[in-house]
Formats: structure tokens, C-alpha cells, sequence
């Protein structure tokens, strides 16, 4: 089945995770909206962004450290919130992925609709954490999770605006898949099929969304009653409410265009986070790194940049820097390590991507992130 020990990038880690989950499971992490156009050019549109290095550069030492919304990162790489990641590995999930950046010392998000508490991960970290949040249709269920995360010694939030309505993961319903998984005529051999998951499962407490679980929900599932408070009528208004209630470092997550960029500012976002949510929203929406020359023009330094979308390696980091963005966020990355070895899975991910970056920078010919410049970019 291979190991840890033969993945080389993050394309093998992904291949072991494949290997590891239930075919479900599997495409809920790997798969986009609708013919999966985004999805391929997320990280397919790096290859067309060419990298001019610099010779006869000093690069016996690189520095990667950075800063972002005043929290420190020993590398320019946020990991961004994912929910419900015990479904990827039941006994590790959030607790894993928390541990392994605090490990890489690198910013931890955590989803609102985490398996994991807020309460949980800050027992489990005292690294730099962003909390993820949305605006729902009950502003006091915002305002409690905000003050829990404050209390828990989170210094960030990222509000996620990309999600009015949830993209069409057509994946999804060929596998009949939920949140928590069902076992019908559809997904109970994908499950058999994988032993080692299954026995997991059995083994270990339900998944939930673990920072609502005491919730009255009148009712309803927590799954179906937070998808009930999801909000169509959010406006720029209630991002900028959410600022002022947070009062604190604050990202709005989810953004395409120049003109919704150049609004965070004006709403006194401190970061303008460019995501088209792993291309699992609106398909044909463009590459984030294609949206970013365009974004940086129009913030003018006023907030920092984060981008997420397609990291895979190095290079592809370095082109998000050299363009404007102050750091990228990855997602995929780390979900394969985790669904193919747990903690030790989510290490090797973020573990190569540092490594990958540190050697790429060195012969980009930059020993520091201030150095890249647009200038080692050629564009398509």
C-alpha cells in the first residue's frame, strides 16, 4: 500500500490517502463543483507563471519567517480551516492537524464547523490559531462562538463569504454522502473495503460539529440546523458588524474581484484572503493566482494579502509571494497527509512544503521573503 517513506510530494500523499479512505470520503476532499473546471486550474495555472532567478545571490541563509495579522509563522504557509476533520481520520481530525502546525510552527485555523472545539484545540496548542466563522441568520450564536474563541486565546478570525448556498459537489451525490457518513446501498461496500477506516469509526465517538454540540437546535440535527442559519441576505454590512464585534485581527475570506477586495478594506478588514473555496463553489470561477495581480493593484498595501487555491510546492508559493500575497493558506495539502497517516501525515505535508520552499528560494536567488519582487515572475 506504500507509506510515508515513498511520498515524495504532496501528489503521493494523495495517492496514499486514496488508498486509505472510503471512495466517499476520498472525493469529498479531492472533488469540486460541477464539471471540476476550478478545481483543475487552481494549481494547473501555476505552470504558466515562469520563475526569473537571480545568480551569484548569498544563499547560505534563508529566512522564511513572516508575520501575518500580528501573529508570528516560521513560514509564509497558513493552515486553513477545513470542517469536520475526524471524517478524514477519526481518531486523529483537528487534534492532529493542530498539534502537527504547532510542530511546523506554522498559523492553525480551525472551521466552525470543526469536530474539535475551540475549547479542545486551545488545550492542544499554544501556537498562533485563527477561529473561522460565518455570518448566520442568529447574530447571538456568532457572538457567543467569537467571545468562546477570544477567551481561548485565538487571536484571528476569518469570515468566510463565499458560501451563500453550498456549490453542486456532484461527487457528493453520486456517493450519497453526509456529514456524518450513512451507511446505504451506496457507500456501505466503499466502506468494507477499507477495514482499517472502518474499525476507526466504530471505535471512536461520533463525528459532530463539536463547537454547537450543546446547542438547542429545536429539534434538528446540528448539521441541519447550521445549515439552516446559513444567510443569503449577508451584505457588507454585516462583515463589517463582525469586525467591530471581534475587534481584533480579521480576514474576509473568499474573494475573486478587485472592487469586493478594495470593500474589505473599507470595512477595515486587516487581510483580504483570495479563495474561490478550493474550486468547490461557483465552477469556471478563475485560478486565485490569476485573480491576484489585480487584487494587490487595488488594495495598495492598505491590508495583507493571503491566497489560497493550487499550493502544491515551492515554486508555487514563491510565484503567490513574488506577485503580492504576504502568505498562502493550503487545504488539500494536508487533508491527504492526514487522511493517509494522521498526524504524522499532516507533518510530511507541511514539512515538504517548507522544505520545498527553503531550497526553491535559494535558487530563485532570495535568502528572504522581502526580496521576492515581481520581477522573478514572468507572466502567461
Amino acid at each position: 500500500m506504500g507509506s510515508l517513506s515513498t511520498a515524495n510530494n504532496i501528489a503521493d500523499l494523495r495517492a496514499l490517502a486514496k488508498k486509505r479512505l472510503p471512495r466517499m470520503v476520498f472525493d469529498y476532499i479531492d472533488g469540486g463543483a460541477d464539471d471540476e473546471i476550478t478545481l483543475g486550474d487552481n494549481p494547473s495555472r501555476y505552470s504558466d507563471y515562469k520563475l526569473m532567478f537571480k545568480t551569484l545571490v548569498d544563499v547560505a541563509s534563508i529566512d522564511m519567517s513572516t508575520t501575518v495579522m500580528g501573529a508570528k509563522s516560521a513560514a509564509p504557509i497558513i493552515v486553513t480551516p477545513t470542517a469536520a476533520q475526524r471524517l478524514f481520520h477519526p481518531r486523529g481530525g483537528e487534534s492532529a492537524v493542530a498539534r502537527a502546525a504547532q510542530k511546523a510552527g506554522l498559523i492553525y485555523c480551525l472551521s466552525t464547523l470543526g469536530s474539535a472545539s475551540i475549547e479542545r484545540i486551545a488545550e492542544l496548542t499554544d501556537g498562533p490559531k485563527w477561529f473561522q466563522v460565518y455570518v448566520w441568520k442568529d447574530k447571538a450564536i456568532v457572538e457567543k462562538a467569537l467571545e468562546r474563541a477570544r477567551k481561548a486565546g485565538f487571536t484571528g478570525v476569518i469570515l468566510t463569504v463565499d458560501v451563500p448556498v453550498a456549490g453542486n459537489r456532484e461527487r457528493d451525490h453520486v456517493n450519497a454522502f453526509t456529514i456524518p457518513p450513512k451507511i446505504n446501498a451506496k457507500t456501505v461496500s466503499q466502506v468494507l473495503a477499507r477495514p482499517g477506516y472502518l474499525f476507526d469509526m466504530l471505535s471512536t465517538p461520533e463525528i459532530i460539529a463539536a463547537n454547537w454540540a450543546d446547542m438547542d437546535t429545536g429539534g434538528m440535527g446540528i448539521i441541519e440546523f447550521l445549515n439552516s442559519q446559513f444567510d443569503r441576505s449577508v451584505t457588507w454590512e454585516d462583515a463589517r458588524w463582525m469586525k467591530e464585534i471581534w475587534g481584533g485581527p480579521f480576514a474576509v475570506k473568499g474573494i475573486c474581484r478587485a472592487d469586493d477586495a478594495q470593500r474589505c478594506v473599507e470595512i477595515g478588514a486587516d487581510a483580504v484572503w483570495i479563495s474561490n473555496h478550493g474550486g468547490r463553489q461557483l465552477d469556471t470561477s478563475p485560478a486565485t493566482i490569476d485573480t491576484l495581480p489585480d487584487i494587490v493593484a487595488a488594495v495598495r498595501g492598505q491590508a495583507e494579502i493571503i491566497l489560497d487555491g493550487g499550493i502544491r510546492r515551492g515554486t508555487d508559493i514563491i510565484k503567490a509571494l513574488a506577485l503580492g500575497a504576504n502568505a498562502v493558506a493550503v487545504g488539500r495539502p494536508y487533508l491527504y497527509g492526514l487522511g493517509a497517516a494522521g498526524e504524522a501525515g499532516v507533518s510530511h505535508a507541511l514539512n515538504f512544503l517548507m522544505t520545498s520552499l527553503e531550497r526553491d528560494m535559494a535558487l530563485t536567488g532570495v535568502s528572504k521573503l522581502s526580496d521576492l519582487t515581481a520581477d522573478f515572475v514572468r507572466r502567461p
